[in-house]
């Protein structure tokens, strides 16, 4: 204890002869300085990288690049060049993190930052943001992350994180923004109070499984896409009317898709590659640019409703029926795209804009129980065959 409290007046006293002779009037806390000098042994710059060349022990860390300073205490650290394409950092993050007790912000640029996220990280209390992502990071989730109250961004994407989502994230009560997207991440969702002020979940390309709990409605970016997820939507999906962007695609989801997501205002609807059923039924004429239902096992007539749509992906599904003239003359004034190859459908409905459609429109009705009436491109994957064999479309047959 005598010689950590010699070293800490030593250093104190150091510090003093720097900010004498560069005429500074903040002096850095000891613990915050002593922190600082072994997040620095632990990481590199990059080839091509020079954001370590201005942190010189001997100045004021306060105005080192990346360090934000408010009196003595560090209160935010942006790791490396914030430039769009400027090479990052290599090497570990070091537990002296967890000794900045007044950092408010962490983030670091992509680069090749490898090894697990210190801890000690949940020591910092006060921290309001934090992003590490584009980077190698592995291991778990810090548990801890949990008890940061004050925690509102919260963003690992892109790195190679393993094991479970903390249950404890869910109650972080100021958290609206949770990135966790690109990892190795497996198990559960968390739950989430439904007075929680989360705007975006984004959880997508991971292993995780289970059902999907109820949402709080406050949510507006909602991001679960290839994951192994299971169960239904019907109760999850209808108190959900803030949202703006929703992919729950490439998982095990199954039962119909409920009829209110048709009214909000999306970006995209992206449901693709599930075992949804049922018949689609939107409430009203559908206006979102993207609709993707496609690989599912849907079924039942095609619902004009989505003549709104820009591109329309229903192909692989269970559909019968006529297509709606309504779709098809949608094609020559504003629809770029319809899919609808490998479905039972047995027919046109021609309008009397049917024949101006564009030769090269994105329009598919392979594989279907019917002659195809136009001939347009289809992707490669849909394969050669142009109809269905007559022994699976009865209706046609007779």
């Amino acid at each position: 204890m005598a010689l950590r409290c010699c070293f800490l007046g030593g250093l104190l006293l150091l510090l003093l002869l720097v900010a004498s002779s560069k005429g500074v009037v903040g002096i850095l806390d000891p613990v915050d300085f002593l922190a600082l000098q072994a997040v620095r042994k632990r990481l590199e710059d990059m080839p091509g990288s020079d954001f370590f060349s201005a942190w010189d022990f001997t100045d004021d860390p306060c105005g080192f690049p990346g360090v934000f300073c408010a009196g003595n205490r560090v209160v935010a650290l942006a790791l490396g060049d914030p430039r769009a394409g400027s090479p990052g950092l290599q090497g570990r993050l070091d537990p002296a993190l967890g000794r900045l007790s007044a950092l408010a912000e962490l983030s670091l640029v992509p680069g090749r930052v490898t090894g697990p996220i210190p801890d000690a990280l949940s020591r910092c209390t006060g921290l309001r943001f934090f992003a590490l992502s584009k980077n190698l990071l592995s291991g778990p989730l810090p548990a801890g992350f949990g008890s940061l109250h004050r925690l509102r961004t919260l963003d690992l994407s892109y790195n190679q994180l393993s094991g479970p989502v903390p249950p404890a994230l869910g109650a972080a009560s100021a958290l609206s923004n949770l990135i966790l997207c690109h990892n190795q991440l497996s198990g559960p969702i968390p739950r989430f109070p439904r007075s929680a002020a989360l705007l975006r979940l984004d959880l997508k390309h991971n292993q995780l499984s289970g059902s999907i709990p109820p949402l709080p409605s406050s949510l507006q970016y909602l991001a679960l896409g290839s994951n192994a997820l299971t169960g239904r939507m019907d109760a999850v999906l209808p108190r959900l009317a803030r949202l703006n962007f929703l992919d729950l695609s490439s998982n095990l989801l199954e039962g119909p898709i409920p009829g209110c997501v048709f009214r909000l205002r999306l970006e995209a609807l992206q449901l693709q590659r599930n075992a949804f059923s049922g018949r689609v039924a939107p409430q009203g004429d559908v206006v979102i640019p993207v609709v993707d239902l496609s690989y599912n096992r849907l079924w039942g007539s095609l619902p004009p409703q989505l003549a709104g749509v820009d591109r329309l992906y229903l192909n692989n599904n269970r559909f019968t029926g006529e297509v709606p003239s309504r779709l098809v003359q949608r094609l020559s004034n504003g629809m770029q795209l319809l899919y609808l190859q490998h479905n039972f459908l047995t027919g046109i409905e021609f309008g009397p804009a049917a024949a101006a459609i564009p030769v090269g429109a994105a329009l598919c009705l392979q594989y279907n129980c019917m002659v195809p009436p136009f001939d347009t491109p289809c992707p490669l994957k849909a394969g050669t065959q142009k109809m269905r064999p007559v022994d699976q479309c009865p209706n046609w047959r007779s």
